[in-house]
């Protein structure tokens, strides 16, 4: 055994370690989760983390998820949304593109007419007056108007979707957005009430536009120019040019031109 000395030494640093211990244990109890001593709930001390958070943002800002996302997915679709915004306003200001076709029926195997008493079907032939169409753009988009080149009437929809012919096509009725489906066909949807389509029966009757669906026959049509119509576009002529034959010399390294044989 050891001195009497040693082992007193020993028992006093044995109960300074306890009462330390005690202390701590104590002290973390008063302080609460989060707080200060005092505090039991943490207020104070998640009040001072905040104002010691804001301080580090404004004085050295670190990007947060926010930021990230702003950056990488919000703009795009920040984008793609003004575009669909804008397709869906009338542009008053640029220039409007016109062009001139006839839709042909997928079902009725004819073409689309607009006749001077106001009746639309889809029962003209090939280079028919009444079933050339003028198309012009209303947006910068898909969206067009339509109107026979022969009446000047535009081809709308009323509110049974039944279409109508009006000498005044300014009307969200008589607007219709294209889309092109995947079998290359058609599809002529009204702006003003959305779902429902230009159609027509077998024997060329016009259908109500409440009783249409994309995937029908009877609302895919073809693009087609009238018969004898020619493009504006002036078409590109092919020059040939004669150059004499290429020939090798004596020589491997070296070419020359040698002139044409008569």
């Amino acid at each position: 055994m050891g001195s009497p000395r040693s082992v007193l030494s020993c028992l006093l640093l044995h109960l300074l370690v306890l009462c330390l211990q005690a202390q701590v244990r104590s002290a973390a109890q008063n302080r609460g989760p989060g707080g200060q001593a005092g505090d039991p709930t943490g207020n104070v001390g998640r009040g001072q983390d905040q104002r010691c958070r804001a301080g580090r943002n404004i004085t050295n800002p670190v990007p947060e998820e926010g930021a990230k996302e702003q950056s990488g997915s919000v703009l795009p679709n920040v984008t793609q949304r003004h575009v669909r915004e804008q397709s869906l306003v009338t542009d008053q200001l640029s220039r409007r593109l016109i062009r001139t076709y006839q839709l042909y029926s997928r079902t009725s195997g004819k073409h689309v007419q607009v006749l001077a008493n106001k009746r639309i079907n889809a029962m003209a032939e090939d280079g028919d007056p009444f079933a050339k169409l003028i198309v012009e753009t209303d947006t910068f988009g898909s969206r067009v108007r339509v109107r026979g080149a022969e009446t000047g009437l535009y081809i709308c929809m009323n509110k049974k979707g039944k279409l109508i012919a009006k000498s005044n096509g300014k009307g969200k009725d008589c607007v219709f957005t294209e889309i092109v489906l995947e079998n290359n066909y058609t599809a002529l949807q009204n702006a003003k009430y959305e779902g429902w389509y230009m159609a027509f029966t077998r024997k060329g009757r016009p259908r109500k536009g409440s009783k249409t669906r994309q995937h029908q026959r009877e609302v895919h049509f073809m693009k087609r120019l009238p018969r004898g119509h020619h493009t504006t576009e002036q078409s590109l002529r092919f020059e040939f040019l004669n150059y004499p034959p290429f020939t090798r010399s004596l020589r491997g390294s070296q070419r020359t031109w040698a002139p044409e044989p008569r």
